[in-house]
């Protein structure tokens, strides 16, 4: 790890901090740190900021209760700018919504980024306006009943698949299961956000059981 003194602060002694979030990996906001305001980001674990507009130190959440927690901080190459990957309490934007940046300027039809969270995205949509012939349509209309058979459906499929140890297929319909499932979260009202926040402390009571072990 590198020294704070070895970053370079510009002349009004700012440097560019690009917060992203730990779970999307979504850019929220784009903002400045001074000195003091990177010191104190370090012993807290919170994201503090210098406010150019008003000229001082604020700390995010402290009156919105949206907190940053800092899972790491990373200079580029130049150490004149920084990454701050964060788990975020609440919305990063003043705004209400999970990042600053909503606005699509430009967007490749070929080479759309596809993520879970945009298929969540996509299937919320869907539930929202309920487009006509559209199956996640039929499944939302039909409700949890329907969702969770078509989840147990998909289950068998994957056994069987595995089972016959037919690689390719076993892809196609743990990718369908992974589909219904994402429905019946967005029925649920679970995000993506939810699980991997479950996953995350498995992962780590497992670390510990492991350690346990080899002791």
């Amino acid at each position: 790890m590198i020294n704070i003194d070895e970053l370079k602060f510009d002349e009004k002694g700012l440097i560019p901090a690009v917060v992203v979030d730990s779970v999307t990996k979504k850019v929220l906001t784009v903002a400045y740190m001074n000195r003091e305001s990177l010191q104190i980001s370090i012993e807290k674990g919170l994201t503090c900021f210098f406010s150019r507009s008003r000229q001082e130190l604020w700390l995010k959440g402290e009156t919105s209760g949206n907190y940053q927690h800092i899972v790491s901080i990373t200079a580029d190459c130049d150490k004149d700018a920084l990454t701050v990957v964060v788990e975020k309490d609440g919305p990063a934007c003043h705004t209400g919504t999970d990042s600053c940046f909503n606005d699509l300027v430009w967007q490749s039809e070929e080479r759309a980024e596809f993520s879970l969270e945009s298929l969540y995205a996509l299937l919320q949509g869907r539930k929202e306006t309920l487009p006509e012939g559209s199956y996640t349509t039929y499944l939302f209309q039909k409700g949890i009943d329907k969702i969770l058979k078509k989840v147990g459906e998909e289950c068998t499929e994957v056994i069987i698949a595995g089972k016959a140890d037919d690689k390719k297929e076993t892809i196609y319909e743990i990718a369908d299961l992974a589909y219904h499932v994402m429905v019946l979260m967005v029925e649920m009202g679970i995000s993506v956000e939810d699980i991997h926040k479950e996953l995350a402390s498995r992962h780590v009571i497992d670390h510990k059981v492991k350690q346990e072990k080899m002791t």
